[in-house]
């Protein structure tokens, strides 16, 4: 105790620490290599085929991500406090187990909005005047799962704005391929986020809320979650039509293909327990597998 009371710093980051894992920070990388692609393709001369990306566009697109993610993240457990506490899957997490307050974690909503909106400042006023939609989206998500078993795809929009808004940080405007990459995205995430929602089948039967497994089962909500990952492939498929691309992002789609296929193999109606490999490992496979190959076509300059 009395090291605590010598020693706040040490305190702050322990509980910087604390809040960082109960968000999981490191599950950014879900959605900001999708946003990065974007932000290339934008950054593409027509005519030259060159890339243009100013250091200090890029370095605001990541604040802008990490801002948006972490506000959101952290505002949907506190939405969700009383849902985790009852919840023996949740229950150990940092807010109802009582290792942070709730205080603690709005100071961290309130931050990292901050930066959010700093971010989009920086960046243009198209980005500006849209930062109070995209908090709205990311925010609203947090309390679907009250009222439709939709929620899934609310995520995937919430997550999928990110190539999106990326695109619109380096044009300044909002043009088909963003928004086709940005309809692919939300598709993977609902379809993985149906896949997760598996676990709490019978608590969300139980206390009233809805998701695709409690109204359909988990046979039948991961049948979606393969349609709705197959949908992505497709128009993953098309984006070449509207941003020019070569033969590495075909093969990049590929991998990605063959990684969905690999995580529906990993998880079965009557079988769970590789939820969190499916979920956590294969998908940031997915999106990081899919940014490198595309990034590499784009600097090949063979399109």
């Amino acid at each position: 105790m009395a090291a605590e009371t010598l020693n706040p710093v040490a305190k702050g980051w322990r509980q910087l620490r604390v809040i960082l894992e109960m968000i999981k920070f490191e599950h950014t990388l879900f959605a900001l290599p999708f946003a990065l692609m974007a932000a290339l393709l934008a950054a593409r001369d027509p005519h030259s085929g060159r890339v243009h990306l100013p250091g200090h566009v890029l370095f605001w697109i990541l604040m802008a991500m990490v801002g948006a993610r972490s506000s959101a993240m952290a505002f949907n457990r506190l939405v969700d406090l009383e849902f985790d506490r009852r919840n023996p899957r949740t229950a150990v997490r940092a807010l109802p187990a009582g290792q942070l307050t709730p205080p603690q974690v709005w100071l961290f909503v309130l931050l990292t909005t901050g930066l959010l909106v700093l971010s989009a400042w920086a960046l243009n006023p198209l980005a500006l005047a849209l930062s109070p939609v995209a908090l709205a989206v990311i925010w609203g998500y947090s309390y679907t799962k009250r009222f439709t078993a939709l929620c899934h795809l609310v995520l995937g929009v919430a997550i999928g704005i990110a190539p999106s808004a990326a695109w619109i940080a380096v044009r300044g405007r909002l043009d088909w391929a963003p928004v086709l990459l940005t309809a692919a995205v939300m598709l993977w995430v609902g379809g993985f986020d149906i896949i997760y929602a598996c676990q709490d089948v019978e608590f969300d039967r139980k206390t009233g809320l809805h998701s695709l497994p409690a109204r359909l089962g988990v046979a039948g909500a991961l049948w979606v979650s393969r349609l709705m990952h197959l949908a992505t492939v497709a128009l993953l498929l098309v984006l070449p039509r509207l941003a020019p691309l070569g033969g590495l992002y075909y093969a990049g789609v590929a991998v990605a293909a063959a990684l969905l296929v690999y995580e529906h193999r990993l998880v079965k109606a009557d079988d769970l327990s590789q939820v969190n490999a499916a979920f956590f490992t294969v998908n940031g496979w997915v999106s990081i597998g899919l940014f490198l190959f595309t990034a590499a076509d784009i600097f090949s300059g063979k399109q």
